[in-house]
C-alpha cells in the first residue's frame, strides 16, 4: 500500500469532524506544489515533503495537529501557529472542532516551508583554494 492510501485509509477511518477537517488540510498541502510528497513515517503518521520535510499532521483527541518541522524558521503572516509549541525549531496549528481550514493561508505557510527546505540544501560553493605560491629554493 502506497503512503497516499494510508493516508486515504486513515481519514476514512476517522468518522467525526476530524476526518473532514484532515481531509481539508491534506487537500491544501497538495494544491500548494505539485512535487510534494507524501509519506507514512512513525508507525502511523502522514508526512509531506519536498527538498526536505514539510509538515506531519495527527488525528488527536479533540484536535487535528500539523506540525511544522522548520516552523519556527518561517514567516506566518495569517497567524495560523496557534499550539503550546513554541520551540527553537517545530511550530504547529492545531485545529479544533468549528474551526475552518484557511487554504490560502496554509498554502503561503506550505511555501514558505518548501522555500526554506530548498534554501537550506543548497549548498554554498565551496571557496576556490589558492595555490600557495612557493618561494624557490636558494
Amino acid at each position: 500500500m502506497t503512503p497516499s492510501e494510508r493516508i486515504d485509509r486513515m481519514i476514512a477511518e476517522i468518522t467525526d469532524w476530524r476526518g473532514k477537517t484532515f481531509a481539508g488540510v491534506r487537500k491544501a498541502i497538495l494544491a500548494a506544489d505539485r512535487e510534494i510528497v507524501e509519506e507514512w513515517k512513525w508507525m502511523g503518521s502522514p508526512v509531506w515533503s519536498r527538498d526536505g520535510m514539510i509538515a506531519v499532521a495527527n488525528a488527536h483527541k479533540g484536535k487535528v495537529k500539523l506540525t511544522f518541522a522548520y516552523g519556527a524558521r518561517l514567516a506566518d503572516p495569517d497567524r495560523l501557529f496557534n499550539a503550546d509549541d513554541r520551540g527553537n525549531t517545530r511550530r504547529a496549528i492545531d485545529f479544533l472542532e468549528g474551526h475552518k481550514v484557511n487554504e490560502r493561508a496554509l498554502k503561503t505557510l506550505v511555501r514558505a516551508a518548501i522555500a526554506y527546505n530548498q534554501g537550506k540544501s543548497k549548498k554554498k560553493a565551496p571557496a576556490t583554494i589558492k595555490a600557495k605560491a612557493r618561494s624557490p629554493r636558494k
